[in-house]
């Protein structure tokens, strides 16, 4: 899963979102590195109820303009859940053999 879907799946986590608002909680969740433009957002927003990961919950009028917020899917839960089990273990991988390549580096002694 590319870093800017975990993101906007991660963002709906809590609840319905509009638009702007995902873009918010996805720059915030990332610490920045996630800065999603509105047109990539819709796009990816569309791929994803697509691929049944999240739906559309409810549209409302704000002053005249259209706001159309996106949940997410118990499938689109589950994907993002799942994502963030396998960065995990990933994560644990390498944490644990650095933890062996510093053990093996401090007991080397110097010629």
């Amino acid at each position: 899963m590319r870093e800017p879907t975990y993101f906007i799946l991660a963002a709906l986590l809590d609840g319905p979102l509009h638009g702007y608002a995902v873009i918010q909680q996805v720059a915030g969740l990332s610490g920045g590195r996630v800065r999603l433009a509105a047109g990539t957002l819709y796009a990816a927003l569309d791929r994803l109820a697509a691929e049944g990961l999240l739906r559309v919950d409810r549209e409302e009028v704000v002053n005249g303009r259209a706001r159309r917020y996106y949940a997410l899917t118990d499938q689109g839960a589950t994907a993002v859940r799942a994502e963030a089990e396998r960065m995990t273990e990933a994560a644990r991988l390498v944490m644990n053999r650095t933890r062996v390549r510093d053990t093996r580096l401090r007991t080397v002694k110097p010629a």
